[in-house]
This record gives C-alpha cells, sequence and structure tokens, in this order.
C-alpha cells in the first residue's frame, strides 16, 4: 500500500518513520512529506493548505492512504493567530479527506483532547461525546474532524492527549531540562489526562493500516480515541520525569493552574476512554510510565 505522511518531520511524523523502518516485507511504500526538508532527512515537500498540490502528488505516487501528522499545535499563541490554526487544522485535514476520497483511500487524521473541556465532567471521554473546546485550538480541531465527515472519505480520527517523543519540543525534554537545572519547581496538579507516547500512537496508526488492507470490505471507519493507559495529573507526570531520570535535587511542588496565567482555558479532565479502539483492533495498550520509561531509554542512546 501507497502511504502519504504529512508532518513528517514532527513527533508522530518521526515515530512513524521508525515505524517504515522496522517494516521488512516491503508491502508498503511511505511518502514523508513536510513543508522543510531537513538536511540529511528524506522529505516531500507538500503544502497541504493547497488543495491541487495535494491531489497532484496523491496521483504522481498512487498514494492509497494519507496519515496526517501535521498540525498548529501552539494552544496559547492560537488565540491570537486564529486564521492560520484554522488554516492548518480545519481547511487542510478537508483538502486530505477531499483527495482521499477521490481516490477511494483512506484517511487517518489526528485529532486531540482539547475538542473537550467546556462542560464538567471527571469520566473518561468517549467518542460519541459532544465536543466543548474552550479555546482557537481545540475549536479548530473540531472543525477539521467535521470537515473530514462531510467529504464522506473513509476516516479514521485518532484524539490523543498530551504527546511526547524523543523528537522535538514537549513536556517531556522541557521538564527534564527543569528538573536538572532549578531547585524548585511548581507544576499544576488540577488538570488531570494521560501522557501518550507518540511511538505507542504510531504503533496504533499502523494497526489502523493494516487492518484497512487486509479487509476485502472494511468497515472500521471512525473516531477513535488513543492515549497510554492511566491518569495522572502534570505534577504527577513531572515527579516520574525526575524519578526517571534521577534529577532527585530538584524540588517539585504542586500548584493550581491560575498561578499560571493563559490566554486559553485548558481541560480540567480529559482522561479519553480507549474502550473502542481496543476492542475493534486488538491493542493492548501501555501503562504511561512503562512507555515513558521506554522513551527515557530511546533518548539517551541518542545522545
Amino acid at each position: 500500500m501507497n502511504i502519504l505522511v504529512t508532518g513528517a518531520n514532527g513527533q508522530l511524523g518521526n515515530e512513524m518513520r521508525i515505524i517504515a523502518a522496522q517494516k521488512t516485507d516491503g508491502s508498503d511504500a511511505y511518502v514523508f512529506t513536510d513543508v522543510v526538508a531537513p538536511e540529511g532527512v528524506e522529505t516531500t515537500l507538500l503544502d497541504i493548505t493547497d488543495l491541487d498540490a495535494v491531489r497532484s502528488l496523491v496521483k504522481e505516487k498512487g498514494v492509497q492512504c494519507i496519515v496526517n501528522c501535521a498540525a498548529y499545535t501552539n494552544v496559547d499563541k492560537a488565540e491570537s493567530d486564529v486564521a492560520l490554526c484554522e488554516r492548518l487544522n480545519a481547511e487542510a485535514p478537508r483538502n486530505l479527506a477531499l483527495a482521499m476520497k477521490e481516490v477511494g483511500g483512506l484517511l487517518v487524521h489526528v485529532s486531540t483532547d482539547y475538542v473537550f473541556g467546556g462542560d464538567p465532567y471527571n469520566t473518561p471521554c468517549t467518542e460519541e461525546q459532544k465536543g466543548t473546546p474552550t479555546g482557537v485550538y481545540g475549536l479548530s480541531k473540531l472543525h477539521g474532524e467535521e470537515h473530514i465527515m462531510a467529504t464522506g472519505c473513509q476516516y479514521v480520527i485518532l484524539r490523543t492527549a498530551w504527546l511526547y517523543s524523543e523528537f522535538g519540543r514537549n513536556f517531556v525534554k522541557t521538564m527534564l531540562n527543569l528538573t536538572a537545572t532549578k531547585p524548585q519547581l511548581k507544576v499544576v496538579f488540577d488538570q488531570v489526562g494521560t501522557p501518550t507516547y507518540a511511538y505507542d500512537l504510531a504503533l496504533a496508526i499502523e494497526a489502523v493500516l493494516e487492518d484497512y488492507k487486509q479487509a476485502a470490505e472494511w468497515t472500521h471507519g471512525g473516531i477513535y480515541h488513543f492515549s497510554n493507559e492511566g491518569v495522572c495529573s502534570w505534577f504527577d507526570f513531572t515527579k516520574m520525569i525526575a524519578e526517571y531520570a534521577g534529577h532527585t535535587d530538584c524540588d517539585i511542588q504542586p500548584c493550581h493552574s491560575d498561578e499560571f496565567p493563559s490566554p486559553v482555558k485548558r481541560p480540567a479532565f480529559s482522561v479519553l476512554d480507549k474502550t473502542k479502539i481496543k476492542s475493534t483492533f486488538g491493542l493492548r495498550i501501555p501503562y504511561w510510565t512503562e512507555s515513558l520509561r521506554q522513551c527515557l531509554a530511546r533518548m539517551e542512546q541518542r545522545v
């Protein structure tokens, strides 16, 4: 199967590169795309906000599936950068969906827990729960989901949360640096969710692709939730990062969100219910601390 990956030089895109390299049966051909091509990394340039460019590359490469790892993810900046956020998170996914609709292919699109948060709740969010985003970023991602569904293409929308990896900038890397250099650190304890190792999400995407490829008549499209197993606050997450890294000299203390003013209200509880994706695709999802250990070990190997 010919698979096009967007945002290939980001956190999830780089994990998709690893997944592709691990496959040895030659049954899939990947085209990794982004808007920039770093030296030494094979990247096909593609602006996914340009529908004609997407259509052209899909036709040229005989693409049968697109995995959309590209997004505008700066949650705070999105509040003052509404047009670009909407363009990348809502209009671009529609372009990808239209391109797949025209060739009868599949779009796998990554969405977010930020589509929730406006209504109070304390049980894990299901796929059927109404989206109530509290900011521009979450609203743009919800619009992206709606645009994809409206095209009538075959799709899988994967909502995820608290993504990190050994690539790019993320919470784990930031906390590794801060707990190694600061004598004391305050981290919010009143926002609860589940960290997600991007490699585990990439494995879940690969399971979806294999299921699609093997089916004579595929019926597993729709919205799914994926994160690692378990629940924690950002404070708990930071404590584990520091403990596993051996950064014992930093005094990490819990605090309330209002001690760190932000232009957007973040979801207070965004734990995702993963029952559907586990039962549909037969996934065994690691507990978040297992995956954090694995990620930190891979970071050490890269040094």
